[in-house]
């Protein structure tokens, strides 16, 4: 088991990565939250989440051991698979996950895109006493902000499964209320808008 990846920033997007770890790349599913903490061509140091299907081979990095250990108690939950659990990681931070299961609000959660009112509803139930401890406030993620932030949104949201054409239309209308948007936040504001 891969526990984690030590390596060069080979391949940067916001959804993945691909790390050189003596001249073998690995290619591991990333959020938004561990992407921007990223810089290619640079040493870098992931936790990796392996999983082992019949059909694939997955590996999933996070900059923190606390992105790990939520997404792992999100894809223990029934309904909740890898891919879903990136997409709330990439839409909310882990204090407002946290918060959001703790307290019950089940809209919150079902602003992310893939999660049903009954899928929520099981989040809440099976998670509400194993998140205490991301409920305190952490680190907010600064970012730097170009001219390629509607780009990389909407192509992050077409490898999450989101139509380029919905996608762009809320791109187009948030950009124009608040340009000055990072790609993290950018496509944080298309999922909620969706």
């Amino acid at each position: 088991m891969i526990y984690s990846l030590k390596g060069l920033v080979q391949e940067l997007t916001p959804t993945y990565a691909v790390l050189d770890v003596g001249g073998v790349g690995y290619y591991a599913g990333i959020s938004l939250q561990t992407s921007h903490r990223m810089t290619p061509g640079t040493q870098t140091f992931l936790y990796i989440q392996q999983i082992i299907r019949e059909d694939a081979h997955m590996l999933f990095g996070f900059y923190t051991k606390e992105e790990k250990e939520l997404f792992n108690l999100l894809i223990s939950v029934t309904g909740v698979g890898p891919a879903s659990a990136l997409i709330m990681l990439s839409s909310l931070s882990l204090e407002e996950i946290a918060n959001g299961i703790q307290s019950g609000n089940s809209v919150l959660l079902q602003k992310v895109k893939g999660i049903g009112a009954k899928t929520a509803e099981r989040i809440i139930v099976d998670l509400r006493d194993k998140v205490l401890k991301f409920s305190v406030s952490g680190e907010n993620i600064s970012t730097f902000v170009d001219n390629k932030v509607k780009d990389e949104s909407l192509s992050a949201l077409e490898v999450l499964g989101i139509p380029k054409k919905m996608s762009e239309k809320i791109a187009d209308r948030i950009l124009k209320q608040n340009p000055d948007l990072s790609v993290e936040d950018l496509v944080k504001q298309i999922l909620k808008n969706i």
